[in-house]
């Protein structure tokens, strides 16, 4: 009985499927090996006799013989922020699709990112994917020593040859200008965060900029200390009691903006899309909803999964090529906040 339990207990071994099998051990390797040769018929002997044994693949053992595992590593942060969610779905999805396996930690707050990339690299991951605040230098050229590629999400420039992967921002700020503009708005506002962030303030610059150019008053801007709901609904009483011949109002995020349209509906007296126009930025699901059907600047997570995984894998195949930065293009969502009667 022992003998039984402890042979029950051994977990399966290579060796023992291939015996099971009838091959070799390395046709068993070369079956669990993506891309690697071996025919229809091996391959049909070896996954029968691993399902029969219950044989699953030992990932972090093959990691140590190879020196590189196929993990890749997501650190992000504000996972409350419905983009945030959106945007590691789908690459996690779109890392799954390419055969790799995504591993997420957060760096929450003031938190450090350097911390929890130095734990993954002791994982042997294949790659580093940031979307949390910008790593420090000193990190980013421990993962380029180690031969780890790093793509960073939407952040400004460093030394280290990092790839950087940049939803347009620029524009995204100019489209919401113009789209008020044309909507007959001129008493421009926009509602941001004190929070220090790239691409946040690129959109806010670009915004006041093409607000300028169109001939109209400097906007106002008004800030919360997060760009969550609740800063989007505390800027929103702050512009109104600052402001209040505003008639166009565009919040940096989504999230803030349902936040400033719950405010403008619960505790005020303005009417959207009558009295004030509003409009987003980032199409969030929440964005389509009918309690806010939200004009929005639509940033396609899905295509900035597949430019992020795509430099990843380049950097892979020309680990010494000069850093690569991509932009993935944005678009006007109109819904009816910002609809004329």
């Amino acid at each position: 009985m022992k003998r039984e339990e402890e042979e029950f207990s051994r977990q399966v071994t290579a060796l023992d499927v291939a015996k099971h099998a009838g091959v070799s051990r390395s046709a068993v390797s070369r079956t669990f090996t993506p891309g690697a040769s071996v025919s229809a018929s091996t391959r049909e002997k070896v996954m029968k006799a691993a399902d029969e044994l219950g044989y699953r693949v030992n990932q972090l053992a093959r990691s140590l013989i190879n020196k590189r595992s196929d993990l890749v590593g997501i650190v992000a942060a504000n996972m409350d922020n419905p983009f945030r969610a959106q945007q590691v779905e789908h690459m996690a999805r779109e890392l799954v699709e390419q055969n790799f396996r995504p591993i997420l930690l957060p760096a929450e707050g003031e938190e450090n990112p350097s911390r929890v990339i130095g734990m993954l690299l002791e994982y042997n991951v294949s790659g580093v994917i940031v979307t949390s605040d910008t790593p420090p230098q000193s990190i980013c050229q421990e993962c380029v020593s180690l031969g780890v590629p790093m793509v960073l999400i939407n952040k400004g420039e460093i030394d280290a040859s990092v790839d950087r992967v940049l939803l347009d921002n620029e524009t995204s700020g100019r489209i919401a200008a113009r789209h008020l503009y044309d909507k007959g708005c001129r008493q421009l506002a926009s509602i941001g965060s004190d929070k220090p962030s790239y691409s946040l303030s690129v959109r806010v610059k670009s915004f006041q900029a093409a607000c300028k150019e169109l001939g109209m008053n400097a906007p106002g801007h008004f800030s919360a200390p997060i760009s969550d709901y609740n800063g989007g609904f505390t800027a929103a009483e702050a512009m109104l009691r600052d402001m209040p011949d505003v008639d166009g109002a565009f919040c940096i995020t989504d999230y803030m903006a349902l936040g400033s349209l719950d405010y403008f509906r619960l505790r005020s007296d303005r009417k959207v899309p009558d009295d004030l126009k509003v409009i987003g930025c980032d199409d969030i699901l929440q964005a389509s909803w009918a309690g806010y059907d939200l004009t929005t600047i639509r940033q396609d997570t899905r295509l900035l999964a597949k430019q992020v995984v795509g430099a990843l894998t380049a950097r892979f195949k020309n680990p010494l090529a000069p850093p690569d930065i991509r932009m993935v293009d944005v678009s006007v969502v109109e819904r009816a906040t910002t609809k004329t009667s």
